[in-house]
Order: structure tokens, then C-alpha cells, then sequence
């Protein structure tokens, strides 16, 4: 009895465990994506600037068929130069659909940011990266290639027709004065909308830039030179009201004129230290920095002159010319007013924060030194000369001294060379390294380039940056007959 009742537990059993199993469907498996296949509705495009807003180029690609909605699935379209495995792609991204359009003008921007050039074919391609929304399983399509010639876009500011550019005002070594020396103040052509040049700015003052030298007709300008920043850069026009702001601090400035955006962008190259020259001789007024020049020329005006640390090292030198009269006394001080450090005589060359005045022996023409690390000082009169293959390089051309700025006037048979030196004496020499109109001490040999009458002046009055001017005298008969004629023709 017991063992039936054992084997009917175990059929109970049994027949409940087949009454709880249900059938079970089978698991859905998802599809992963495949590869979107790009197509272009152009292979080869040269728009022209007319064509600017015009559709130029449309792409579209097959699905690749996530298992998520069609609509949520990401797609980024990157353009790039051929050949550098999209690296620098220019990127358009959408969602939910699958063709996008290009107008000339986005091209022609792409292209361009690549730095191609006008009117020249490149090679490009395009392709299609795909993903799920949150980017995963990201798919590459195919590369399709298209040859693009990026045109010219009419810039903001038209450039100049002469395909040249200057600079004038009195933030450069040449003043307003009109010509302007080259190629010291002219820009260099870098292309067709693009002027650069590297230049010698007094702080705080002003300049402008012109396509024609010695012209006043048309100038580059700015609409006002009071906006905030603009001595660093902004934008500039044809002919608009106001100078330029030149830069707060005296030095070498890069200076880049941009055409195409109508912009332009002033670079410190190289900072210039200052010390001004005050004394009874101009008022005891140090003046600001920009009016080195004017202030030599007219010292009753006030303004003192500077000397100049090219390297701002403390190592200061510079050429003032003093009047007859008045004591002959001067301080240096490191700003345009009494505020900054006051440099007086310390005794025995020296220099000294609370020393007596400074004192010049007499009237001249000054060369300065003054290193305010060392607190060294030397004070030396000089007259200059021009000496050259016309003097078979034995015997000086005196210059005179015409508003601080010394003139003299050489007659050649031929090419000849010559230099400037200082009291006819090889200690204190004047040549030009770089054929730029910057001299340099003991530099290169300058050269007067044919047969002729040439008037030739040296500009001492920019501390730090020395300049000179050779004018050929092509009416030195008439001249000799009618010299009140000769400013006409310098």
C-alpha cells in the first residue's frame, strides 16, 4: 500500500510540472547598420562670384538602417582637402534626414579656409559619418571626390590699384612729410588684398596709409580713433575721417592690412625704452615721446627730445641738438613728466637718482649715452660728414646742420659708395645693413647708383632708429641758376 501511494505523489508531480511549462517565442535579433552610400550631384565646380547665394552642390546617401527611428539618426557630412584622411574637415551635422545642399559662398568659404588660392583647382572630398543619436556605432561611407576652384570674393575695403602702400604721420620716423622714405615706411605686397610691414611707431600718436607716396588725394583711414582698442587693431576704409591711432609705447611694430576683411592688426615686434631729455634749453618740459623731432627742430616748443634703448636694457643713446643760450642744463627722466625716475649728474661720469642737473658743455649737436643699470653716462659733440669712393675714401664732405636734420650734397661720375661718420673720424660710422633706410653703426656701405648731383640728409632724430634720405638732383643747373627754387624739387 505504501508504494502506490509513492508512485501516485510522483504522477501528481509530474503532471503539474507539464502543466506550468508554456512555449516561449524565439528571441528578436537586431540588425547592425551598415554603410550609408554618398552621392554628389557634381564632380568638378567653378562658381563664379555672381553665382555666391546660388545651390551649387547637393549630396545625398542611402539608409543605413539602424534599428532605432530613421528620424533620430545622426549624420555629420565633412568636406576636406583630398588626401589627408578628413583631418581637418569642415563638418555639417543634421538629424533625421539624408541630403544637404551647398551654396557657392559656403564652398568658397571652406575652400578658402583651407588657405587655397583664387582661380586655382583643388582636389577635395566629402563623406558621411552616420551614428545612433548618442554617436555609438558610427559608420564611414564612401569618399566622394570633387575638383573646387575658389573664386574671388570682392573684399570689404578695395585695395589699391597702384599696388602699393605707405605709411605717413607722426607716429613714423618720416613725419608727415610727403613723400615718405622707402622702403622704410612701405608695406610689403604680400597678395592681391594683403599689405604687411614691419615699422619704427612713436607712442601715442598718429598715422595713415597711402596707395600713392607723396600723394594726399586718397588715404586708408579709420571712422573714429577713439573706439576702444583700435591702437591694436580693427577695421579701417577708403577715405573715412579720422588718422589711425598709432601705439601707446614707442617701437617696432608689425602692422598687417587685411583688404579682404577690412581689418587690420598692429603687433609689438619689439619694445623701444625711453629717457627724456629735459632741460632750461626747452623749458624744463620732458614733453611726450612722439615729439622727438618736432621738439628738435623747435625746442622753444616745450616738448623734450628722448634717447633710446633699442634693446630696453637700460643701455640708452640718442642725438639732441641744443641751442646757443641758457645754462645748458638737462635731467633724464623715464617718462613724459616728472613723475617717473629723475636721473641727475652723480659725479665723475656717473649717473644718480638724487644728484644736481646734467649739463651740456655748450651749443651742438649731442650724441647721448646714459645706462641706467650701470648708471654710466657720456656726453660727445658731433659734426657729421659724408666720405666715399668721390673722395677716394680719404677726405670728408661736410653736412650741415638744417633743422636737427644735417644735409650735404656729393657730385659722382659713376656707381660709388660712402658712409656717414662723425667728426670725420672712423670711431663713430653710419652704414645701412639691409638696404632699408635703417642705419646701423659700422653697417654696410651705402651707395649712390649712377652718375649725377645727389643731395643726401641723415635723420638722427629718432632715438633708436636712424634714417637717410638720397635725392637725385636732376635739375641741379637750373638750381644753380634759381636756388630759391630747390625745395620744389628735393
Amino acid at each position: 500500500m505504501k508504494k502506490l501511494i509513492n508512485f501516485g505523489s510522483y504522477l501528481v508531480l509530474a503532471v503539474m510540472m507539464l502543466a506550468s511549462c508554456e512555449k516561449i517565442e524565439p528571441l528578436t535579433i537586431y540588425n547592425t547598420a551598415g554603410n550609408a552610400f554618398l552621392s554628389a550631384s557634381a564632380s568638378t565646380l567653378a562658381p563664379a562670384p555672381a553665382d555666391s547665394l546660388k545651390t551649387v552642390l547637393s549630396y545625398s546617401w542611402t539608409d543605413p538602417k539602424y534599428s532605432v527611428d530613421s528620424s533620430s539618426v545622426k549624420y555629420i557630412v565633412e568636406i576636406d582637402s583630398a588626401g589627408r584622411n578628413f583631418a581637418k574637415a569642415a563638418q555639417k551635422v543634421m538629424t533625421g534626414v539624408r541630403f544637404t545642399s551647398f551654396t557657392a559662398k559656403e564652398l568658397n568659404d571652406i575652400a578658402l579656409g583651407f588657405g587655397f588660392q583664387y582661380n586655382k583647382q583643388y582636389n577635395m572630398e566629402a563623406r558621411i559619418i552616420s551614428s545612433m543619436s548618442n554617436n555609438n556605432e558610427r559608420k564611414l561611407s564612401n569618399a566622394v571626390a570633387l575638383k573646387f576652384t575658389p573664386y574671388v570674393v570682392p573684399p570689404k575695403v578695395t585695395p589699391p590699384t597702384s599696388k602699393q602702400l605707405f605709411l605717413v604721420g607722426s607716429a613714423t620716423a618720416g613725419g608727415w612729410n610727403n613723400p615718405v622714405p622707402t622702403p622704410s615706411q612701405q608695406f610689403n605686397r604680400l597678395d592681391s588684398v594683403t599689405y604687411e610691414g614691419t615699422f619704427y611707431l612713436k607712442g601715442g600718436q598718429q598715422f595713415l596709409c597711402l596707395p600713392v607716396n607723396g600723394d594726399w588725394s586718397n588715404k586708408y583711414s579709420v571712422k573714429d580713433n577713439n573706439a576702444t582698442g583700435l591702437n591694436k587693431g580693427g577695421d579701417f576704409g577708403f577715405n573715412l575721417s579720422d588718422n589711425f591711432p598709432g601705439p601707446d609705447k614707442t617701437g617696432m611694430y608689425k602692422l598687417r592690412m587685411d583688404f579682404q576683411s577690412g581689418k587690420f592688426t598692429m603687433t609689438l615686434v619689439q619694445e623701444i625704452g625711453l629717457l627724456w631729455v629735459a632741460g632750461d634749453y626747452q623749458g624744463w618740459n620732458p614733453g611726450a615721446a612722439p615729439q622727438i623731432a618736432s621738439a628738435k627742430k623747435d625746442a622753444i616748443c616745450g616738448a623734450a627730445p628722448q634717447i633710446a634703448s633699442a634693446k630696453k636694457d637700460g643701455d640708452h643713446e640718442g642725438y639732441v641738438y641744443i641751442k646757443p643760450g641758457g645754462s645748458y642744463e638737462f635731467k633724464l627722466t623715464s617718462q613724459a613728466d616728472w613723475n617717473g625716475t629723475n636721473f641727475g649728474d652723480g659725479g665723475n661720469g656717473n649717473l644718480s637718482t638724487s644728484g644736481g642737473n646734467l649739463k651740456f658743455p655748450g651749443e651742438g649737436f649731442f650724441r647721448i649715452n646714459a645706462n641706467t643699470s650701470t648708471n654710466k653716462f657720456t656726453i660727445a659733440q658731433t659734426t657729421w660728414s659724408l666720405i666715399g669712393g668721390f673722395t677716394g675714401w680719404g677726405s670728408d664732405v661736410a653736412m650741415t646742420l638744417n633743422n636737427s636734420i644735417w644735409e650735404g650734397t656729393v657730385t659722382v661720375g659713376g656707381r660709388e659708395e660712402f658712409k656717414f661718420r662723425a667728426n670725420s673720424d672712423w670711431g663713430v660710422n653710419m652704414g645701412d645693413n639691409n638696404a632699408d633706410n635703417s642705419l646701423e653703426y659700422n653697417g654696410a656701405n651705402l651707395v649712390l647708383p649712377s652718375a649725377g648731383t645727389y643731395k643726401i640728409a641723415l635723420d638722427l632724430t629718432n632715438p633708436g632708429f636712424y634714417t637717410y634720405k638720397i635725392m637725385k638732383q636732376y635739375f641741379s643747373v637750373f638750381l644753380a641758376k634759381c636756388p630759391s627754387f630747390e625745395g620744389h624739387f628735393a
